[in-house]
């Protein structure tokens, strides 16, 4: 028996390269366990296609409220990859129309690498790197944000399961051909995953999850590593680098002073946080111990932490905090956008 919609509660949004993630928490009860599509959102010529998202994102969230007995939405969070470069469409048509069909007058619209600095760092100093098909560095000193990578697979993500994917591809490509800098091993687990080296393409550039699908051929690299090929562990080492490399260049120096308000108000933080978040990680030590060397040298002063939690729990956090006036995380249009009753609130707007 479905309960009487009369509860309330605030929604929170994970959408990425592979697909969208749902949660409700409900107020004065639980977070409810995630719905999830396996099928991500379009990019189009206005970039994330709004539509897209709201054709899969409504009915997931009317089930969630239906099963949970919530009738009102007091705000919902959507963390979206790209949103920063691909956001335009989202920013203009996704108030109105969760505002339509959901009842929603407090949406944040967060890019993927603020809910995953949030998931894992709450409204703190420090710098996360999340990395899974993508790879974004992200850090703040409460001020504002600075980003590094996120270019996307065509572009940058470098580190991360699509470029470690597409990297041992190329090596097992290499091979087959009898070129340079080719692995064995990696063409073995090629044609063993794709049917032949000669299939690879056609499995690959027609595919709108292309990056996705590139990813999932990190897990092979990692094996071939652990099992002793040099060229894989060499895949590994410069990933390793690459997300060290991004990582330097947001994480706070260590003496900047969270403002007014923050935690830390009026002190320079002892040490800065700096965690890690993303699938790509349970790579395993093939990937994390390169990395754990390679963040000694390039962040001496930073303390590496376990995340609190996912970037689904930093867009329910997000929600959750917005809705009661609490949100205190820079506002930046390309990074944080925030509107309240129809009206956006840029990142000239410092209030909460």
């Amino acid at each position: 028996m479905t309960p009487p919609a009369d509860g309330s509660g605030v929604l929170g949004v994970d959408s990425g390269g592979s697909g969208l993630r749902v949660v409700l928490s409900v107020d004065g009860g639980g977070v409810t366990a995630p719905l999830t599509s396996r099928v991500p959102v379009r990019t189009g010529p206005r970039g994330i296609d709004a539509g897209h998202l709201l054709e899969q994102l409504v009915p997931m969230a009317r089930r969630l409220m239906d099963d949970a007995g919530v009738g009102t939405l007091r705000a919902v969070a959507v963390g979206a990859a790209g949103l920063s470069t691909l956001g335009d469409s989202l920013r203009a048509d996704l108030p109105t129309g969760l505002a339509r069909e959901l009842g929603v007058r407090r949406l944040a619209l967060v890019a993927d690498a603020v809910a995953a600095y949030t998931g894992a760092l709450g409204q703190r100093v420090g710098a996360v790197v999340a990395a899974g098909t993508g790879m974004i560095a992200i850090g703040t000193d409460l001020r504002g944000w600075r980003r590094a990578d996120g270019w996307g697979h065509l572009l940058g993500d470098s580190g991360s399961g699509a470029w470690i994917g597409q990297a041992g591809l190329d090596a097992a490509l290499r091979a087959y051909d009898g070129r340079p800098g080719g692995s064995a091993p990696l063409l073995a687990r090629a044609e063993a995953v794709f049917g032949s080296a000669t299939a690879v393409p056609g499995q690959l550039y027609p595919r709108p999850d292309r990056p996705a699908v590139l990813a999932s051929f990190a897990p092979e690299v990692a094996a071939c590593a652990d099992g002793g090929d040099p060229t894989a562990a060499g895949i590994l080492a410069a990933a390793a680098r690459h997300i060290a490399d991004s990582a330097a260049a947001v994480c706070p120096t260590g003496t900047d002073v969270p403002p007014a308000g923050s935690e830390g108000a009026g002190q320079a933080p002892a040490e800065v946080r700096l965690a890690l978040t993303g699938g790509l990680f349970k790579l395993g030590d093939p990937l994390l111990v390169p990395l754990w060397a390679a963040l000694a040298d390039r962040l001496p002063h930073a303390r590496l932490v376990p995340p609190a939690g996912d970037p689904l729990d930093g867009a329910v956090g997000i929600a959750a905090e917005l809705a009661e006036d609490r949100l205190t995380l820079p506002r930046d249009d390309s990074m944080l956008y925030v509107v309240r009753d129809g009206t956006d609130r840029r990142s000239q707007d410092s209030s909460p």
